[in-house]
């Protein structure tokens, strides 16, 4: 059985202060979504969670899951390490994927 792509990925502010990480089969849709603030009420409206800073693809939807709870898990240090990591000066990586 073939899956599709599964995205984990961590957005945050301008400022770097707020995290949020999520996991989607659509990570275009998905980041347009929250910059646009397609939902008010949601958390990454409210404190304006707009920069797709790391992202990450799966293929299998369970090790996705598993990836988006462990870091969900993880510390706000743990978060930053991560995409410090990946994306040293937390540029919005949006304009990457949609390439």
């Amino acid at each position: 059985m073939k899956y599709k792509y599964m995205f984990v990925y961590i957005m945050t502010n301008e400022g770097n202060t707020v995290f949020y990480t999520g996991v989607t089969n659509d990570l275009v849709r998905r980041v347009y979504e929250h910059k646009n603030k397609t939902n008010e009420k949601s958390f990454t409206s409210k404190y304006n969670v707009t920069k797709l800073v790391y992202y990450e693809h799966f293929e299998d939807p369970i090790e996705a899951i598993k990836k988006e709870k462990t870091i969900k898990g993880g510390s706000r240090a743990d978060k930053v390490r991560m995409v410090y990591k990946a994306n040293p000066k937390f540029k919005d990586l949006y304009a990457e994927i949609c390439g």
